[in-house]
């Protein structure tokens, strides 16, 4: 059988999972929405109760009915390199693929559902309380009065964006910043704002969880860093990620979130305080993990690989399914 991954062209997280995959020898079709129809094409048959798809991908023809698995990876918009794209050839193209898609038997890292909730902030905070993950304090508001009452109680803040990515082409990470003292917050009024207790971090903490598989890593802090610099993506820091023992209430916290989540997949991301306690900032459920295997040698795409390459589980099939089966349909 086969696992499809959907990505984009210039994914090299995907291809550190794509070359474990082939070593192992289990069949992979990589394709990107973004290019049906077109190179990619499909087809899809529903007849006497039953249905049967193909995906037809650089001129490799593939059974839908054939797939372990799909990773959900960083997909393009269905139907964008098309010569005249449209939302509505755009839609019509994401119905059809993900619609054929739902209708096989294969296991979802991530389901489509289950990700485009969890990419909610607010509700990530929710879970991660809910999964007793320490989360620092959090306003999400409009209100410029609810801000400045927020700043008294908790005078060290951050801002960040309430979705993650500035809306251009391509996305733009939109840094997490300090809040000035003297900030007025006038301006919240304008636009849904999240602000944040700041943790004074002593190191940064990726936690990768596959299913029940966590492999965590740290990047330290140095003592002497601006305090202003409290994004790790923007951070001038040239220390490595390198391997973490995680605690055992993390670890107990994060298989609940991704449980209840319904998620198979997720990238947290926690700072850890001068006592040693881990704080959640949130979970992307399609993050990047080569930057820390490179530096860690954790084996990440071999744990991906491994989860996306297991059996399928036998289904038993429905009174409907069986009266077909018995008459020779």
């Amino acid at each position: 059988m086969t696992v499809l991954i959907l990505t984009c062209e210039q994914d090299v997280t995907a291809d550190m999972v794509v070359a474990e995959l082939d070593g192992s020898g289990v069949p992979v079709v990589r394709l990107d929405p973004a290019d049906l129809p077109g190179p990619v094409a499909l087809s899809g048959e529903y007849v006497h109760g039953a249905f049967r798809g193909h995906l037809s991908v650089g001129g490799r023809l593939v059974s839908m009915n054939g797939l372990r698995s799909v990773w959900v990876r960083r997909p393009g918009v269905p139907a964008s390199r098309v010569a005249e794209p449209s939302d509505w050839l755009s839609e019509e193209s994401a119905q059809a693929l993900y619609g054929m898609l739902r209708s096989t038997g294969a296991r979802w890292m991530n389901h489509p559902d289950a990700a485009r909730r969890a990419r909610h902030k607010p509700w990530q905070l929710h879970l991660a309380q809910r999964s007793r993950l320490p989360v620092p304090a959090t306003l999400i508001t409009t209100f410029p009065q609810a801000a400045r009452d927020f700043a008294e109680r908790f005078p060290d803040l951050v801002v960040k964006p309430v979705s993650g990515a500035h809306p251009q082409e391509p996305p733009r990470a939109v840094p997490t910043s300090r809040v000035a003292p003297d900030t007025d917050f006038a301006a919240v009024a304008y636009g849904p704002t999240l602000l944040q207790r700041r943790v004074a971090k002593r190191a940064d903490i990726r936690l990768t969880c596959v299913g029940d598989r966590i492999h965590a890593a740290r990047k330290a802090v140095d003592p002497v860093a601006d305090p202003d610099e409290v994004d790790v993506r923007f951070a001038t820091s040239d220390a490595p990620w390198r391997p973490a023992d995680v605690p055992s209430c993390v670890a107990a916290g994060v298989v609940t979130y991704l449980r209840e989540a319904e998620l198979a997949y997720g990238a947290f991301d926690f700072a850890e305080d001068a006592d040693g306690m881990w704080w959640f900032l949130e979970c992307n459920q399609s993050g990047q993990f080569g930057f820390v295997q490179i530096d860690s040698g954790q084996p990440i795409a071999r744990t991906v690989a491994d989860w996306l390459a297991a059996p399928v589980p036998r289904t038993t099939p429905s009174n409907g399914e069986r009266a077909w089966l018995v008459e020779g349909h």
